[in-house]
């Protein structure tokens, strides 16, 4: 799991896909890849989602961190598995679906709002805790919990980010950040992903 981290923490921006259909994924995550993306999100309320990630896996393999979004269900933890999936990322906290992944051996990221949601993620096994929606809650939100949450706690806001907060983000001590819409939306010109993917590559290396 350190290598996996490691390679969160090198390139802390993750694509989320939101939408996207199995015959679009060749063409969109060779863009995010070449750009430098290294976390790639397919939600399950996408179109053939299982079809998606086993894609993505078997095209990028271990050259990224590939993860599933959206997971409400325990049962759909194994099936992200054998897709390919290594991350089960949610925006809400189920016990169950935070237990089933660390009983799998993969990437807990289960959504956050309060801050028992946050310590209570933390006590079923949480590895990165998703701050959502960031938006709505803010950097002082995210400035207090880490106040108080266990130190060395990884953070990944989701939700209204773009380039013009992303350094007030890490500034604030942030782990990742999701970005959704932003960079990718169903029927989005692949010139325009590409220019949106250099944009975000580019502010988070003057973030940095």
């Amino acid at each position: 799991m350190n290598t996996i981290f490691e390679k969160i923490g090198e390139m802390p921006l993750v694509a989320i896909l939101r939408g996207i259909s199995p015959d679009e994924v060749d063409a969109v995550s060779d863009i995010l890849v070449e750009k430098g993306f290294t976390f790639l999100e397919v939600p399950l309320n996408s179109p053939e989602w299982q079809e998606s990630l086993k894609r993505l896996s078997r095209r990028h393999g271990d050259t990224i961190v590939l993860g599933a979004g959206t997971v409400l269900d325990a049962d759909d933890v194994a099936k992200v598995r054998d897709a390919g999936g290594r991350a089960i990322i949610s925006p809400n906290l189920n016990e169950a679906v935070v237990r089933k992944t660390k009983e799998l051996g993969l990437l807990a990221v289960p959504g956050c709002y309060t801050p028992s949601e946050c310590f209570n993620a933390l006590s079923y096994g949480a590895d990165i805790l998703k701050i959502f929606p960031a938006d709505t809650l803010g950097i002082p939100f995210i400035k207090g919990i880490s106040a108080v949450l266990p130190q060395g706690t990884k953070i990944c806001p989701t939700g209204g980010l773009d380039t013009d907060n992303i350094a007030e983000f890490l500034n604030a001590g942030v782990f990742a950040m999701g970005l959704g819409s932003a960079l990718y939306k169903p029927g989005k010109q692949l010139s325009e992903i590409d220019q949106d993917a250099e944009r975000f590559i580019a502010a988070l290396r003057r973030a940095g």
